[in-house]
């Protein structure tokens, strides 16, 4: 079984509040069996109802008046038991019922279960759930396997992981040998990726050809939601979805609405990639027009990339035999597009907000997040010649900025140079997100 880092999550957060759990995200990323497991690991009892298998099962809440009527309803409808304080119930597919959530609130302040809830497609349809019950759930996004997850499946030890760490914290080279095993390990991950059904696939067969099999058959449940859930616009989102690969290939990776309709305004098409983004699909990174914090304020509307949410179906989409390529490190295949996915997905389920720079004075750099309160710049160099970053070093000598430091990602080993950290590719596991602070205020009403 693959181990997901969201058991731990969900272990502590039901330790810790009375509170219903709604897990979100693309499609194929797990949700329904991490929530499964949890309820079977943790729980001395655990319902799930699939409202797209069972749609019959909408009844329990339609029309009910009450959280006493509803859980009547529900025991009569299953099988299991409902044991006060020892019961989980996962219902799957929210979406196809939004009484469902909308009753959450009276079920959550009746307290007897606990209840989770996954759905996909959810940042589209909560659009239509007005009366979800702010203040009774929680809603977390769900991603594929990010690289330590990866590495994990794969069989790397808590040792070596432990040995990576170490020189993250201390930021001196891994061990040679580990390093050229992680950096292959690295390569299967631009391949595989990190979609469970993809990754169990591998671990089963080790075949490349079913692991694509397993991807081109979610590429096309892709385009069958875009169809489904969106006909007015499914001609728009499939070309944006369909051209996310050659732009990404192109030199400067910008997305170019020429590239759909030569006369096209961005605003007839905006809420077609807003639909790819908010479906989890596909992931925008916004151009900035300075390097400086708060990024938000310089974002550009319809200067964007756009990337795959998962790495391993970006490289489904290229042409057959780059699979083996990529494993190989052929120094005649352009990766610079693919490792380029990898690192806005890794960045975006550790909760960085995407962003890159680009001017023609300066030149552009790959990705510009916010850390600590500063700009940090990152390069990604596939290639050898990784201490070739020109736009990078434009952006560091250029005071008003205040940038402390960068990295440069690429598949050499770590070293420090003045303010610039150059580490292998798969130290980004590392990179999070700062925690939130607490702000305390207090008002001296009795002065006045």
């Amino acid at each position: 079984m693959i181990k997901r880092k969201i058991i731990s999550r969900l272990r502590d957060y039901y330790y810790s509040t009375n509170k219903a759990l709604l897990l979100t995200g693309a499609r194929q990323t797990g949700k329904s069996y991490s929530a499964r497991h949890f309820g079977m690991t943790y729980f001395k009892h655990f319902i799930e109802i699939n409202f797209i298998e069972a749609p019959s099962a909408r009844t329990i809440f339609v029309n009910a008046t009450d959280a006493k009527d509803i859980l009547v309803r529900l025991s009569a409808y299953t099988s299991e038991p409902l044991v006060k304080g020892e019961t989980l119930i996962l219902l799957d597919e929210i979406q196809e019922c939004p009484e469902a959530l909308t009753a959450m609130k009276f079920l959550v302040e009746e307290g007897s279960y606990r209840y989770i809830m996954s759905g996909s497609l959810l940042g589209i349809e909560m659009k239509d759930l007005r009366s979800a019950p702010v203040g009774y759930i929680d809603i977390w996004e769900m991603y594929p396997l990010d690289l330590e997850e990866f590495f994990g499946a794969v069989g790397v030890s808590d040792t070596v992981m432990d040995h990576i760490k170490e020189s993250w914290n201390g930021m001196k080279p891994v061990d040679k040998v580990v390093h050229a095993k992680l950096m292959s390990i690295v390569r299967l991950y631009l391949i595989v990726g990190g979609m469970p059904a993809v990754v169990e696939k591998y671990l089963e067969t080790n075949n490349l050809q079913s692991v694509m099999e397993v991807q081109k058959a979610i590429l096309r449940l892709y385009e069958v939601d875009i169809a489904k859930y969106d006909p007015n616009r499914k001609l728009y989102i499939r070309e944006i979805f369909n051209l996310i690969p050659p732009e990404l290939n192109a030199k400067n990776k910008r997305f170019i609405l020429k590239n759909l309709n030569e006369k096209i305004k961005f605003s007839r098409y905006e809420n077609s990639f807003i639909w790819l983004k908010d479906a989890g699909v596909a992931l925008p990174t916004f151009s900035v027009e300075a390097p400086t914090s708060p990024l938000a304020l310089s974002r550009s509307r319809n200067l964007f990339k756009l990337f795959q949410s998962d790495v391993g179906l970006l490289a489904a989409t290229y042409a057959d035999g780059i699979q083996l390529r990529i494993l190989d490190d052929d120094p005649d295949i352009n990766f610079g597009a693919i490792y380029e996915n990898l690192v806005a997905q890794e960045l975006h389920c550790h909760g960085f907000d995407l962003y890159y720079f680009n001017s023609k004075k300066q030149g552009e750099v790959d990705f510009i997040v916010e850390k600590s309160g500063f700009a940090l710049p990152i390069e990604v160099k596939s290639g050898k010649s990784y201490q070739r970053h020109n736009a990078l070093s434009n952006i560091m000598s250029d005071q008003s900025y205040n940038i402390r430091e960068a990295l440069v990602l690429s598949g050499v080993n770590l070293k420090v140079i003045d303010r610039i950290k150059y580490l292998p590719i798969y130290m980004l596991m590392f990179l999070e997100k700062d925690k939130p602070m607490e702000i305390f205020v207090r008002v001296d009403l009795p002065t006045l």
